[in-house]
């Protein structure tokens, strides 16, 4: 089954750049996952993020208010 990779944010560059580096962290592990873009500013909220961009692995908030580097990314996938 896929994982579900989310990136919380309004769509601002840092959450751009955390969808690219999610996605290479995806490519280059050669696992089975889905990234999806969350915008809307209710839903954010009331996942209880304070700061984006975030990251939720199948539903879970792993990260919040900084991008992970490439590293950070593939540990929180492989965790």
């Amino acid at each position: 089954m896929a994982k579900k990779v989310e990136v919380l944010g309004s769509g601002c560059p840092r959450c751009k750049q955390t969808i690219k580096i999610m996605e290479t962290a995806i490519r280059e592990l050669g696992i089975d996952a889905v990234v999806e873009k969350v915008e809307d500013i209710n839903e954010i909220i009331s996942r209880g993020v304070a700061a984006t961009p975030a990251v939720a692995i199948d539903g879970k908030i792993v990260l919040s208010g900084k991008i992970p580097t490439l590293e950070e990314a593939k540990k929180l996938l492989t965790e």
